[in-house]
């Protein structure tokens, strides 16, 4: 499925530019003496400039499938290609620092430090990149202000509700200006009005600023802002990846 206002098709991109890359891909856990295959040979491509829904029922594999994309699980086999670069058997250090070069990530649970304020959890992000300074303190504010959170950013997360600290976790992967931004049911917490302001940030900064944003979600109130919704059942892409 395409969003017909920018008619971006698999393969193609606003820029012409593939920024991840994934054929053959497969992923199984061991549960004792049992394998479960999670991924079955999925092959697909995010371009800059879009925005990628991963959709299915619970445990089809679309967050492993995007863990992997953002180099935080390995595969069992197959090629992930981030910019053209092999992913697949680098180091851990390796994979460290494509993650650093390369993406923001959004994660369900938020993954915020208990004992950081709202603008020191967000700065997080910079300090890993080296960015201090003026410089680090203009974009905490400007990532705080684009969630609606200035007026937070001293609080501490206890003191913020599930919402808030969600738009905290965006701030903070938006703060690192990644080129790829991968976000793990973003609007769960969030109610419609902030879902829509969110999702609507996410789908500016690829139109603008050619970032890639990848959600995995159930949210039918977020379909209106895809360029394509990739479906994924038992595994295996069945609408909207590439062909093999």
């Amino acid at each position: 499925m395409t969003r017909t206002g920018r008619g971006i098709s698999p393969g193609e991109g606003e820029n012409g530019r593939t920024l991840v890359c994934v054929r053959g891909l497969t992923k199984d856990f061991r549960t004792g003496h049992v394998t479960v295959p999670a991924l079955r040979g999925v092959n697909l491509d995010v371009m800059a400039g879009e925005v990628a829904l991963f959709m299915g029922p619970s445990g089809s594999g679309k967050t492993t499938l995007l863990s992997i994309m953002g180099c935080i699980l390995s595969p069992t086999s197959g090629s992930l290609r981030i910019k053209g670069r092999e992913a697949a058997g680098l180091s851990e250090k390796e994979l460290g620092v494509l993650r650093l070069d390369h993406f923001g990530f959004i994660f369900q649970n938020y993954n915020l430090f208990r004992t950081l304020t709202a603008a020191e959890n967000v700065q997080v992000a910079l300090d890993l990149k080296g960015v201090r300074g003026d410089e680090a303190h203009a974009r905490v504010r400007a990532a705080l202000a684009a969630v609606g959170l200035s007026d937070k950013a001293g609080m501490l997360p206890e003191d913020l509700s599930g919402g808030q600290k969600q738009r905290v976790a965006i701030a903070r992967a938006l703060a690192g200006e990644p080129e790829i931004i991968l976000a793990d049911e973003p609007t769960a917490a969030l109610d419609s009005q902030n879902g829509r302001m969110i999702i609507g940030l996410l789908r500016q900064l690829a139109l603008e600023r050619g970032r890639a944003v990848v959600i995995v979600t159930h949210d039918p109130r977020i379909l209106e802002f895809a360029d394509r919704i990739v479906h994924i059942e038992d595994g295996v892409i069945t609408q909207g990846g590439v062909a093999a």
